[in-house]
């Protein structure tokens, strides 16, 4: 039997939604975007720890990232050389305020899960020889695992230690590899910062920031706007998820285990996984959707449905999972390393690929149990 899921045209009753639902929304989050740049300016660049401007930024991209998917998605109704134009641009705003956040998040995901494999305390400047039984063995179990894929350098998994002495060498490697990626996802970050300043204040950002605030009074819409219904345009959106998400494997993602995913970002080869690319897909044509659907429905912020939440949420985790695990894949590449902190850095990854492999069990079990109310 056919399958439907979240399709927005389901829950419109009343006159159909048309263009002027289209202004109304794109002259909201225009304003949004202008509110969040005023105060991001009012509270300066962060510098100081404020967590304003970090608020700030954030504000920003969620207002740029919906105006530029409803350019995208509701594109026929809007003029097209002006949408056209401002909707890489808006990109170029979205992922370049992103950066920082990203590898602050990560870095953080990363020194937690080192905590919780080697057992020791966060607040803790070296790590501790407590560990839970429980832990040591799931990282003993990633790390075997991990040999089965060609460690990078010598990262100390060809040659494993015996069971005893994994909890040690996992702990006195985890401070150094916890130290290591300190130095290079802060380096990052503070280069992520710098380029969001700098950006901030280019011509080209100004230039877009201009066009929002024409944008949040005059909407470019095509004279048959007016009469034309918003809902074909919407469900097109929620079809293209659908469609991708049939091509996800699914059957493996009902497991808690995939070898062959671990085994390819162990291997010397930085090329982004494979695998993960159809589900970073999924999760932007699921974002277009749901924005579609604040549209169509005049939701303030998607909120009505929490299944689409749950699963926006599962590829989340999933893409930052995946993210983690290549740095740490990243970090053990380096040169001149210690064999105990490639080995830490290698368990590392492994817990990341499964942290992937649980995220998309949990967006499977959410598609699913969607697909059973939906018939």
């Amino acid at each position: 039997m056919a399958q439907r899921h979240l399709d927005p045209t389901d829950h419109v009753a009343g006159p159909a939604p048309t263009g002027d639902a289209l202004a109304d929304y794109l002259r909201g989050q225009a304003t949004e975007f202008l509110r969040a740049l005023r105060l991001h300016r009012e509270n300066g660049s962060g510098a100081n720890g404020s967590e304003g401007p970090v608020d700030a930024a954030l504000a920003l991209r969620r207002a740029a990232r919906r105006i530029s998917a409803t350019l995208h998605t509701f594109q026929p109704l809007l003029d097209t050389d002006w949408s056209e134009g401002m909707r890489p641009e808006l990109a170029w705003v979205s992922g370049t305020l992103a950066m920082e956040h990203a590898y602050t998040s990560r870095l953080e995901r990363l020194l937690t899960a080192l905590h919780r494999l080697s057992g020791t305390d966060p607040a803790a400047s070296t790590a501790s020889a407590a560990g839970s039984r429980a832990d040591v063995a799931a990282g003993s179990r990633a790390a075997g695992a991990a040999r089965v894929g060609a460690a990078p350098r010598d990262a100390g998994l060809r040659n494993p230690p015996p069971a005893t002495q994994e909890r040690g060498n996992l702990t006195v490697g985890a401070a150094k590899a916890g130290a290591l990626l300190d130095r290079q996802l802060t380096l990052a970050r503070t280069r992520a910062h710098s380029t969001a300043l700098q950006a901030m204040g280019s011509s080209r950002f100004h230039a877009i920031a201009d066009k929002v605030a024409v944008l949040a009074s005059e909407v470019p819409l095509k004279p048959t706007a007016k009469t034309t219904d918003l809902r074909p345009l919407a469900t097109a959106a929620h079809d293209r998820l659908t469609d991708a998400v049939t091509t996800l494997p699914l059957v493996t993602a009902g497991h808690p285990y995939n070898a062959a995913a671990l085994i390819h970002g162990l291997s010397p080869d930085t090329v982004p996984h494979p695998q993960d690319a159809p589900w970073h897909q999924v999760r932007l044509l699921l974002r277009l959707h749901r924005y579609a659907r604040e549209v169509v429905l005049g939701e303030p912020d998607g909120t009505s449905d929490l299944r689409l939440l749950a699963a926006g949420q599962a590829l989340n985790q999933h893409r930052d999972a995946s993210e983690a695990a290549a740095a740490a894949a990243q970090a053990a590449r380096t040169p001149r390393i210690a064999p105990a902190t490639a080995y830490a850095l290698g368990v590392l990854h492994a817990d990341q690929r499964h942290e992937v492999e649980a995220a998309r069990f949990t967006f499977q079990q959410c598609w699913q149990k969607e697909a059973v109310t939906a018939r």
